[in-house]
């Protein structure tokens, strides 16, 4: 007889010596017939219905219901922790009933008085304030997300004294956006909140090195692609305004403008340029920046066209006319 089959012969009669079997001690048949009965929680024989033991667990998916009405979740366990929430995050809601001489009504005021019942629907307030400025700029999941985050960072390192709410809600949806690469303007939030510019500005500047200490302004380059879109500008205003945004930062007295000044200048200057020129009213419109603004920055980025005009944007773009230019 072979080693390995000596080795087989041995590990059997040890699975054997170690196993255990449930036998029914009146039919003792080499091929016992065990029924589990769930519905009394017994182990019984199949054969004389003896019964082997009792008080067994029932292991398998919970399909009855124990709700008041048809259609809610089977399941007795309650929901999943929401890592945004603080506390045991039970949810027992004590009702207000009619019997008990009024011990359930007076429970259920109790259990409205809490601070954590308190502070809880507090978050919940702030987080459907969140969820509805994301939605009407059609964000997504992750950006709605991070905003939530930011703002229970802002409650836990006390951030939020003396400050507006609204403008703290704001603020977060701003970072969540820079953070999720969606950036939109100040203005552009400002349009869908009951707060100025001002005030989410001075929020912005104290908020932002907090919470995030890495965050950076919104660069142009990262809203001339929205902003070439809404204005229904093709691929190549788009390319040839990245690439004159990129050497913009590099013209004299363009430094200290706004971002979005300077992107709203670049695609004014590269839609005239192949011919497919938008006015300075529309692309203030698009991108919030006042008309004067933008003539005044393509004013100082006209001057300096023939270090914007390099041979290779000319060169990979055909259609690109210097002669096509507006004087300002």
């Amino acid at each position: 007889m072979s080693a390995s089959k000596n080795k087989l012969l041995t590990k059997n009669k040890i699975d054997e010596q170690f196993s255990v079997r449930l036998v029914c001690r009146n039919c003792r048949s080499d091929i016992p017939h065990i029924v589990e009965d769930f519905s009394s929680g017994e182990l019984v024989c199949g054969d004389c219905g003896l019964v082997l033991g009792d008080r067994i667990i029932d292991v398998r998916s919970e399909w009855r219901t124990f709700a008041d009405s048809e259609g809610d979740d089977p399941s007795r366990v309650g929901n999943t922790a929401n890592p945004l929430l603080d506390g045991d995050q039970l949810d027992t809601v004590i009702g207000r009933g009619n019997g008990d001489m009024g011990l359930s009504k007076g429970l259920n005021r109790i259990q409205a008085r809490t601070k954590e019942h308190k502070d809880e629907q507090a978050l919940l307030h702030a987080y459907r304030e969140i969820g509805a400025l994301c939605d009407g700029f059609k964000l997504p999941k992750s950006i709605v997300d991070t905003a939530k985050q930011l703002y229970k960072k802002t409650l836990n390192m006390n951030l939020q004294s003396g400050r507006s709410f609204d403008a703290i809600i704001a603020v977060c949806v701003v970072l969540a956006c820079r953070q999720g690469g969606a950036p939109r303007t100040i203005k552009e939030i400002c349009a869908v909140t009951r707060v100025n510019v001002r005030e989410i500005s001075r929020t912005l500047k104290v908020l932002k090195t907090k919470l995030i200490p890495e965050s950076s302004l919104t660069s142009s380059k990262d809203l001339i692609e929205r902003f070439c879109s809404n204005l229904r500008l093709d691929a190549e205003v788009w390319r040839i305004s990245r690439d004159m945004n990129e050497i913009a930062m590099d013209v004299p007295n363009i430094s200290g403008k706004n971002p979005m000044s300077i992107a709203g200048a670049c695609i004014y200057m590269a839609s005239h340029l192949v011919n497919k020129g938008r006015s300075s009213k529309a692309i203030s419109q698009v991108s919030g920046i006042g008309e004067a603004t933008i003539r005044s920055t393509y004013k100082i980025l006209y001057a300096s066209r023939q270090q914007l005009l390099t041979p290779e944007i000319m060169k990979r773009n055909p259609n690109a006319q210097e002669k096509n230019l507006i004087v300002p």
